[in-house]
């Protein structure tokens, strides 16, 4: 206790610089889920989608990040093992969010996308089970989120599977295209208008403290989807084709049609993601703040400090400004070959297993179920339209993520704790 009040302005100070290190690394790698599809696509230039990116990012950081934010993440320790040593829980969040930012760096310097949450639980656990005690760990949802690097991308798979293949028969394998266009993709659009008000309810108003009941959200969703329809269906009227042109004529206009819808999906996830993920960088900074100002007190919930959810919109747009384009480039172009249409159906299914996710407690990660959807996409046209080295390479760092980020954890934290000491 007498370490908080000694050193408590100096360990806030570094609480804050390992926080902007954790946003930059969740801006430099998760950003791509929103904006790796619309890239590989070329429905936007990189440049675009960064700019795209940086303003929606930010906005839902900074707009729904959350007025409160839970102190331990997830639930994933048990807060009762730090009541007589509070100091150790500041140093394992400092620990946890050095860790994990500097995991980040490295895998988006090697274009990897890994998961942000999986890599900031990882180093929780790292130092709660080595550093004060295994049994202060709920191993139980530790395995519920080893359990989803095989569900989630099944479950976005199979979806970005289904609403591809349906476009492919409805649109792209009929005599005429672009008229079955106009009738099918204002279906499509009140689709992806309801799914993405969903996304935006459930993940980013709650943290505006707009909370509307499941009736309600999901009235709020119909109506969208359905002023979505009815704009959308006015803009492609207004496109004019030759009927007799040939195919591949056909085929770039819809095209378009799509590449614009995507351009739409990307802002909404851009903005849901900035709202839910920058809790990742904001929780242990939150959780080290509320302690040292509470003399060591531990409260299940943090009031943010003003200046924190700016630092985490900053951080968050600074990594994406200087590193995003490398992981946004494995998403949208490693993988397998997109185009608009096959773009929209990964985006449309990773926000629909979002809300699926949201509705059934499931723990997911926006990455995986991004990279899974892509894979479904990939599938649909045959195991040789997926580039499979960089498959097994990302497969690869979803396992590493959690004992790297535990290993590094354990490791900042004795350091720490030996300084301080």
């Amino acid at each position: 206790m007498d370490i908080l009040n000694t050193y408590g302005a100096m360990l806030i100070g570094i609480a804050a610089v390992v926080g902007f290190l954790m946003a930059w690394g969740i801006g430099a790698n998760d950003v791509a889920n929103a904006m790796g599809t619309s890239v590989g696509s070329k429905a936007l230039t990189i440049k675009q989608a960064i700019v795209i990116a940086m303003i929606f990012e930010f906005a839902g950081a900074y707009l729904a990040g959350g007025e409160v934010t839970s102190t331990i993440r997830k639930g994933i320790i048990d807060a009762a093992y730090f009541t007589d040593t509070p100091e150790l829980l500041v140093y394992g969040m400092i620990a946890s969010l050095l860790a994990a930012g500097l995991w980040l760096a490295l895998a988006s310097y090697l274009g990897w996308p890994v998961s942000t949450t999986h890599s900031i639980v990882g180093a929780i656990v790292g130092f709660a089970a080595v550093g004060v005690s295994a049994d202060a760990v709920a191993w139980g949802k530790i395995g519920g989120i080893v359990g989803s690097w095989i569900v989630t991308p099944a479950i976005s798979g199979f979806i970005a599977y289904l609403i591809f293949m349906s476009a492919q028969r409805l649109i792209f394998d009929t005599d005429n295209p672009f008229k079955n266009a106009k009738r099918f993709v204002p279906v499509y659009m009140a689709l992806a208008g309801f799914v993405l008000s969903l996304v935006t309810i459930k993940k980013g108003l709650k943290h505006v403290g707009i909370q509307p009941g499941v009736f309600e959200g999901y009235m709020i969703a119909v109506i969208i989807a359905v002023i979505v329809a009815f704009i959308g269906r006015m803009f492609i009227n207004r496109i004019k084709m030759d009927e007799k042109a040939d195919h591949r004529m056909h085929y770039a206009s819809v095209e378009k049609v799509f590449a614009i819808l995507m351009i739409v999906t990307a802002c909404c996830m851009a903005f849901a993601h900035g709202s839910n993920d920058v809790a990742n960088a904001i929780g242990p900074l939150a959780a080290v703040v509320s302690v040292v100002e509470h003399g060591g007190e531990i409260a299940k919930k943090a009031t943010l400090a003003w200046w924190i959810l700016p630092l985490g919109g900053f951080g968050i747009v600074a990594g994406l400004a200087l590193f995003g384009h490398r992981v946004i480039e494995t998403i949208g172009k490693g993988i397998t070959h997109l185009t608009p249409s096959r773009g929209f159906a990964a985006e449309l299914a990773a926000a629909s297993t979002v809300v699926i996710a949201s509705g059934t407690g499931l723990p997911i990660s926006t990455t995986q179920t991004l990279v899974g959807a892509v894979l479904g996409v990939g599938m649909a046209r045959g195991i040789a339209a997926l580039n499979l080295a960089v498959v097994r390479n990302i497969v690869v760092s979803w396992v590493i993520t959690l004992p790297v980020g535990a290993g590094l954890s354990i490791v900042f934290f004795f350091m720490i704790k030996g300084v301080f000491a």
